[in-house]
């Protein structure tokens, strides 16, 4: 019996159709979870950390002015003959600006003059009496010695001749006398020529011709001379709250409104003690020097300000919303879990600061050999901690003690314990890394000193970090602030988001 074959009854479509239903319900789980997480992400506001620049800049205002100025006055009194300069008038030292009528000084000197001719006519006088006292007396000196005369002549004759002498004297004095007044009287005849002390540019003129100098009581200003206009100065005004930031040789950058779309540039040279107070406002100035080789700016513009008191190119930064978010329901002791013992962010930053030392191989071997050891030493005092965390009341050193004294304690140890703990942390650093330092020069050892000493000033914060649509605690260092963007450094890369804000539920 003969079998009869028959085509098989099986779609050729259903492993098709399989595969395709298993893609769609793969797509579909994909979808579901992305959108789970995605609708988990936008539960938060976030800002991202990036690298760039921070500039810290204090605003302020001032006024221009040259950086030294001369101001001409007059010693004598009298009417200006002839003004011979103007304003904006370039001059010269030694360069006649005006003149006042010398007249009444031409007198006196002519005065002074016959009077010194009078004097020397008595001295002549009197020099003649002196020689006829003197032969007088020596004749009759020679007399009493033959007692030919009384002994009473001769003193007669004596004291005539000391009347001459002392006659010849006054004589002489008064020759002296008038001589020193005719000698002022032709200085001030000297001064009726006003001339300009320095070189520069006449800023100001107070007279025109014909009008009366009075210099009776205090010198009367005729002129103001800018000595040099291509170096000017600004004195600017800055607040006591951040007057502790000026230091000279910072950057400043300023507009005037004369030219509001240019912006020009200075630098402090000097931060005055001399404090003002309006208001209750105390106020300190800071003089700028400016350069004016082009002759651009005018003495007395107004000027804006910016003073640069730090820079940070190429650093991470984020938004300061970042910084002042805390999530409502994570109590504040909980707010950065594992954070590990006190300083243990310095490693990374001092090895990111030795990195960019020029250092010799040696100097680099001892401080990755310090380093390694330290980080030892800070991992067995991390795991010592977390051991801690998990231990039960009874078990953790001191649980016992009176509530009351660990209180006591607490506030003794937070009220001393910024300088101690900054100076304790310097010290185990100097400890760990005494082999690096012991291969350092002078001014490397000073160098990576004074940046320990920053680290350790440093100010620390906790930041949420968004990770799987949840936010976890991370402890940054803060740096330079603008008051809007932070430099931040520490367990974050850029790109990280951080946590601003929650956004709230839709309805």
């Amino acid at each position: 019996m003969s079998r009869t074959s028959r085509p098989n009854s099986r779609p050729r479509w259903l492993p098709l159709a399989g595969g395709v239903l298993v893609l769609a319900l793969l797509g579909g789980a994909a979808w579901y979870w992305g959108g789970a997480s995605r609708d988990a992400e936008a539960a938060w506001r976030t800002a991202p950390v990036e690298r760039g620049n921070i500039r810290v800049a204090i605003s302020s205002t001032g006024t221009l002015s040259a950086t030294s100025t001369v101001t001409v006055g007059s010693q004598i009194s009298g009417q200006v003959l002839e003004v011979l300069v103007d304003y904006n008038d370039r001059v010269t030292e030694g360069q006649v600006l005006a003149r006042i009528d010398p007249k009444t000084y031409e007198a006196q000197i002519a005065q002074g003059n016959a009077q010194v001719a009078s004097a020397q006519a008595s001295l002549r006088q009197a020099q003649a009496a002196l020689a006829n006292a003197e032969a007088d007396y020596q004749r009759k000196a020679a007399l009493v010695e033959r007692q030919l005369i009384a002994r009473s002549d001769v003193d007669l004759a004596k004291a005539a001749l000391d009347q001459a002498r002392a006659q010849v004297a006054s004589a002489q004095a008064q020759i002296r006398q008038q001589a020193a007044s005719t000698e002022t009287t032709r200085v001030n005849l000297e001064r009726t020529v006003i001339r300009s002390p320095v070189n520069g540019v006449v800023l100001t003129r107070s007279i025109e011709p014909g009008q009366t100098v009075a210099a009776s009581l205090q010198a009367p200003e005729l002129f103001t001379i800018a000595e040099d206009l291509s170096k000017m100065k600004i004195e600017l005004s800055v607040d006591e709250a951040d007057i502790g930031q000026v230091k000279p040789g910072q950057r400043v950058s300023f507009t005037v409104d004369a030219f509001p779309d240019r912006q020009f540039r200075g630098e402090v040279q000097q931060v005055r003690l001399a404090a003002t107070t309006n208001n209750n406002v105390v106020t300190y100035p800071v003089v700028v020097s400016v350069d004016n080789s082009d002759g651009t700016l005018l003495p007395g513009l107004t000027v804006n300000a910016e003073i640069e008191v730090s820079r940070r190119d190429d650093v991470l930064k984020v938004s300061n919303a970042a910084l002042r978010y805390k999530p409502a329901d994570q109590p504040a002791a909980a707010a950065a879990p594992g954070r590990g013992p006190r300083g243990a962010g310095m490693l990374e930053d001092l090895a990111a600061f030795v990195a960019g030392m020029d250092l010799a191989p040696a100097q680099k071997s001892a401080f990755e050999a310090d380093l390694a050891a330290a980080r030892q030493r800070q991992e067995e005092m991390r795991k010592a901690m977390e051991a801690s965390r998990q231990a039960t009341p009874q078990q953790r050193p001191g649980a016992g003690g009176p509530p009351m004294m660990m209180m006591g304690g607490a506030r003794q140890q937070q009220a001393n314990a910024g300088g101690q703990m900054r100076q304790r942390m310097l010290e185990r650093f100097q400890q760990d890394f005494a082999g690096f330092f012991a291969t350092l020069q002078p001014a490397q050892r000073e160098a990576v000193e004074r940046e320990l000493a920053n680290l350790a000033g440093a100010r620390r914060a906790t930041v949420y970090r968004l990770e799987g649509g949840k936010p976890v605690p991370v402890m940054v260092r803060l740096g330079a602030s603008d008051g809007s963007i932070t430099e931040i450094s520490g367990n974050v890369t850029e790109g990280d988001l951080l946590v601003t804000g929650e956004r709230a539920a839709a309805r």
